[in-house]
């Protein structure tokens, strides 16, 4: 048990929920689904997706926003709120050398390498962008944060598939611990809604196929899931040791105190059958937190919407926390944004601790009877929430959870 507690000091987010934590939260927390189809699509498997809404980059002030591919504009945009949340101002710090980055993402720049590919294939090799590279590559989002904000600490961009950006919120708060960082800015950020992506995962037979109902695709725990729906977005946290956060007399949302990691070492896309990868990094997770099963209020599960996943982690979620905690997936409501899933859903867990609200799962209105946990559907539910568990599961077994406290 590590006994540390990483101050949650600021949040930000955009999602196909909205971009903000207001828009965001009450969406959620109504359970308003954003599946809908998307005619940039049609001639694919699939022509669905969550897309974030109206996102322009001029509208928030990104100076040289065409160098930058769309997952590091969410990025940068997610993390100036939070950081405005957390009352610090980008570059005025004390020692910019204690101020550290990790944004997580699965697949980095696909837009811009989809349409360089192209290029190259079309036009020939002199037709390439020169920015092809710096817009594309996996640690761009993490890179244009650290520049924007002028963060000289560490910047990392963990690759861990779908636990990317919780991967980089636990890794965060262990520089936090070991005393690397006073301020850390975490999350993960992912765009691909692409021809490639979209075509990928559908001939996996991973997507719903529910293309007559978008709204209700994504439907977690559901007796007639089929699959997820493609999101994107970015949440990012601002995380701070107490001491540091109490001498400038910082709020916080919530307290980081838990996370586990751990490796499925079975299968490169299917779970574990018994949830063993799952279940070790939970565990690890409640004995970082210094808690039981029996603590724990509320489980933001991954709940992809997949007919393994859902029931495999909540068989998990079932042997380890009994009855007691309820159980829900925001993937209702954002479909899968991949490797920014798990700091998108950390944000709500943080936000379910500091307001007392459990979101409901969206379109979840027939339960599979093999899912034997408290599932919240309908309507949020209101009390108090004394420990948050925010799971998140990546292809290749790699799995990553948060314990969120007040």
């Amino acid at each position: 048990m590590s006994g540390f507690a990483a101050l949650v000091t600021g949040a930000g987010l955009v999602t196909s929920a909205g971009v903000g934590l207001k828009a965001n939260w009450e969406k959620v927390l109504a359970g308003e689904p954003t599946a809908a189809r998307l005619p940039d699509l049609d001639g694919l498997p699939v022509t669905m997706a969550c897309r974030v809404p109206d996102f322009s980059p001029q509208d928030f002030g990104l100076r040289d926003f065409w160098k930058w591919d769309r997952f590091t504009q969410f990025a940068v945009v997610a993390a100036r709120e939070a950081l405005e949340q957390a009352g610090l101002t980008p570059g005025e710090w004390a020692d910019s050398a204690r101020v550290a980055v990790l944004i997580g993402s699965g697949a980095g720049g696909t837009a811009t390498l989809e349409a360089q590919h192209r290029a190259l294939l079309e036009d020939g090799p002199t037709a390439v962008s020169p920015l092809t590279l710096p817009m594309g590559l996996v640690n761009m989002a993490a890179g244009q944060v650290a520049i924007d904000i002028a963060a000289n600490g560490p910047c990392l961009a963990p690759v861990t598939a779908c636990a990317a950006g919780a991967s980089a919120i636990g890794i965060g708060r262990e520089l936090l611990r070991q005393g690397v960082a006073d301020v850390v800015v975490a999350g993960g950020a992912e765009a691909p809604i692409t021809p490639l992506y979209v075509s990928s995962f559908a001939r996996m037979r991973a997507l719903s196929r529910r293309l007559d109902d978008p709204a209700t695709a994504s439907r977690p725990f559901d007796a007639g899931r089929d699959g997820f729906v493609l999101g994107e977005g970015a949440g990012v946290l601002v995380l701070e040791s107490e001491e540091h956060a109490a001498a400038r007399g910082a709020r916080a949302l919530a307290r980081l105190t838990g996370y586990g990691a751990s490796s499925d070492a079975h299968h490169v896309t299917s779970p574990h059958p018994e949830g063993r990868g799952a279940e070790l990094a939970m565990r690890a997770a409640l004995d970082d937190a210094g808690l039981t099963g029996r603590d724990v209020d509320y489980v933001n599960a991954h709940g992809t919407s997949t007919p393994l996943n859902d029931v495999t982690e909540s068989g998990v979620i079932s042997r380890l926390l009994g009855t007691g905690a309820r159980v829900s997936s925001t993937k209702g409501v954002t479909g899968h944004p991949l490797g920014a899933a798990g700091a998108i859903e950390a944000v709500y867990c943080a936000l379910a601790v500091r307001d007392g609200l459990i979101p409901p799962t969206a379109s979840l209105t027939d339960p599979d009877p093999r899912i034997e946990v408290d599932l919240v559907r309908d309507a949020a539910h209101s009390g108090p929430v004394r420990a948050a568990l925010s799971n998140s599961f990546g292809f290749g077994g790699q799995n990553a959870t948060l314990v969120f406290t007040p």
